[in-house]
C-alpha cells in the first residue's frame, strides 16, 4: 500500500513490510488506514508512523515475535535502544517513541494486543530550541517593505519588481510590466500582513481562498493540521492590503488557473508555500533584517500577542495548536527577552 511505499537507506521500507509475517503486514495496513481515515492524519504523518511500525515489527520478529500479542515492552525498549546506539537523534528517537506508543494504543483497543504496553514507554524529551523572533519594529519594517518599492512607469529605467520577488536592475519597464509589478507589490504587502497579523503557517496563508475572508468581522478561516477548521482574527493594516490586493492587484493576476484562490503566483495559479518563503526571506534582507522565514513570522506573532497580555489559551487557538505545551514555548521566549532587557538596562544586573 502507499503508506510503506517509503524507502530508506540499507532495506526499504516497502521490502521490510511485506517480509513481517501476514499478521503483522495486516496489523501495519489496518493502522494506516486508522490514522488516514478515522485520525485525518497527513500523509506525511501516515508514512513517518508507518516507517516506525515497520521497523519495529521488523526489530520484534528478530527477537523471535511471530504474533502481535508477543510485543510487549521490553521489545520496545530494545528496538528504542538499538535507534540509539545506531546514532538516531532525540528528536528522532522521541517520534518513534510516539510512533510505538500510537500503534500500541490503537492495537489494544482493537484487541490485537492484551494490554496497553507503550503506555509505558519512556522516550527523551526532545530538546527545543527557543525560536527566533523579530521585535516589533523589525516585524513592522518587514510586513511594509513591499511598500518602499519604487513605482514605476512606461520607459522608466529602475530596480523593478518582477513576479514573484524576482528583481533586476537597470530594466526598462513598459506599462504593462509595470502594472503586473505593482500587482505583485500588493501581493507581497498582504501575504506579509497576513503571516504577521494572524500567525497562521504559510502553508494555510497559501490555502486561503477568496470566501475564506469575512471582511465584516475581519476574520480569515483557516483549514490547519488533520483539516481543523479555525477563525482568525486580523487587524486594520491587514484589511487595508487586503482591499488594495483585492481591488488593484488581483485582478491583473488572475486568470483560468485561479480559482478560488486568495494568493496568486505571476502565473495565475495559487501562490506557492515554497515561493512565499523566497519572498519573506528576500524582503528581511532587502530589509536589512536578520534571516527571516514565515515560520520566525508566526513566532514573532505568537510572542508579541502575550507579551502584549494575550491569554496562553486564547494564543493556542490562533496558532491552532492541539496541544497547550506547543504554545508555552512562546512564554520562554518572553521571558528571554525580559532578561536580557534586564542584564542589559538594570544596573545591578
Amino acid at each position: 500500500m502507499g503508506a510503506v511505499a517509503v524507502s530508506r537507506s540499507g532495506r526499504g521500507t516497502r521490502v521490510i513490510h511485506q517480509e513481517l509475517p501476514p499478521a503483522l503486514r495486516d496489523a501495519v495496513d489496518d493502522f494506516a488506514e486508522h490514522l488516514a481515515r478515522v485520525r485525518n492524519r497527513s500523509a506525511h504523518t501516515v508514512r513517518a508512523y508507518v516507517t516506525d511500525v515497520v521497523s519495529l515489527l521488523d526489530h520484534a520478529v528478530r527477537m523471535g515475535c511471530v504474533e502481535l500479542a508477543e510485543l510487549d515492552l521490553s521489545v520496545l525498549r530494545s528496538w528504542l535502544a538499538r535507534q540509539r546506539t545506531t546514532g538516531a537523534a532525540r528528536t528522532s528517537l522521541a517520534r518513534r517513541a510516539a510512533s510505538a506508543r500510537a500503534f500500541s494504543a490503537w492495537a489494544h483497543r482493537a484487541g490485537l494486543l492484551p494490554a496497553d504496553m507503550g503506555a509505558a514507554l519512556a522516550s527523551p524529551r526532545a530538546h527545543r530550541e527557543l525560536p527566533s523572533v523579530l521585535r516589533a519594529d523589525q516585524a513592522a519594517a518587514l510586513v511594509e517593505a513591499p511598500a518602499r518599492k519604487p513605482k514605476t512607469a512606461q520607459g522608466t529605467t529602475t530596480t523593478a519588481a518582477l513576479p514573484d520577488g524576482a528583481a533586476t536592475t537597470g530594466a526598462t519597464v513598459d506599462a504593462s510590466d509595470a502594472a503586473a509589478a505593482e500587482a505583485v507589490l500588493l501581493r507581497d504587502r498582504v501575504l506579509l500582513e497576513l503571516l504577521y497579523a494572524t500567525g497562521v503557517r504559510v502553508s494555510e496563508a497559501c490555502g486561503l481562498d477568496v470566501g475564506d475572508v469575512d471582511h465584516g468581522r475581519r476574520v480569515i478561516r483557516v483549514f490547519g493540521k488533520g483539516g481543523r477548521e479555525r477563525a482568525v482574527p486580523y487587524g486594520v493594516p491587514a484589511q487595508r492590503a487586503l482591499d488594495d490586493w483585492l481591488r488593484r492587484g488581483r485582478p491583473l493576476l488572475a486568470g483560468a488557473r485561479s480559482g478560488d484562490a486568495l494568493l496568486l503566483g505571476a502565473r495565475g495559479g495559487r501562490l506557492n508555500p515554497t515561493t512565499a518563503r523566497q519572498l519573506v526571506g528576500g524582503y528581511a534582507e532587502t530589509a536589512g533584517l536578520p534571516r527571516t522565514s514565515p515560520h520566525a513570522l508566526r513566532h514573532s506573532a505568537a510572542t508579541h500577542l502575550l507579551e502584549g497580555g494575550a491569554d496562553l489559551r486564547a494564543v493556542q487557538e490562533l496558532l491552532g495548536h492541539s496541544s497547550l505545551a506547543s504554545t508555552q514555548i512562546y512564554t520562554h521566549v518572553s521571558v528571554e527577552r525580559l532578561r536580557a532587557a534586564y542584564r542589559q538596562a538594570h544596573p545591578r544586573a
